[in-house]
């Protein structure tokens, strides 16, 4: 669960919603998404580059309407040849769609995370 002060004190985290995402598209670069990464124990190489690059287009194109179910679709087409959802995973082990769109600076499509379950901590 968040601690409330700690997201209102916490500078980084006013830019953020409590899972990491942006809260605007604008302030996205690279460097952001090589900031996160190296917070999340992951080293970006040219196969996460391409898939970050791949949401950020796709959401460019049909903006925010877009649901969880229609990108894992469109990803695991883009990527059958390297093993699809397998490849995915191993590339972003914390989920293509949660993680990566935490990378690409790209808010939640509808759908990937219930929160209606709430937490286990």
């Amino acid at each position: 669960m968040y601690d409330i002060n700690k997201f209102i004190g916490n500078q980084r985290m006013q830019t953020t919603d409590p899972e990491g995402h942006l809260a605007g598209l604008d302030r996205w670069s690279p460097l952001h998404a090589n900031r996160i990464a190296e917070e999340e124990g992951l080293e970006l190489s040219e196969e996460h580059w391409q898939v970050i690059f791949c949401l950020r287009e796709w959401f460019r194109e049909y903006g925010p309407d877009w649901t969880a179910r229609q990108m894992t679709h469109q990803l695991e087409r883009d990527y059958a040849d390297m093993g699809g959802r397998r490849y995915l995973y191993d590339l972003f082990p914390h989920g293509p769609l949660a993680q990566g769109c935490r990378l690409a600076g790209l808010p939640l499509p509808h759908g990937t995370l219930n929160r209606s379950f709430g937490s286990v901590h």
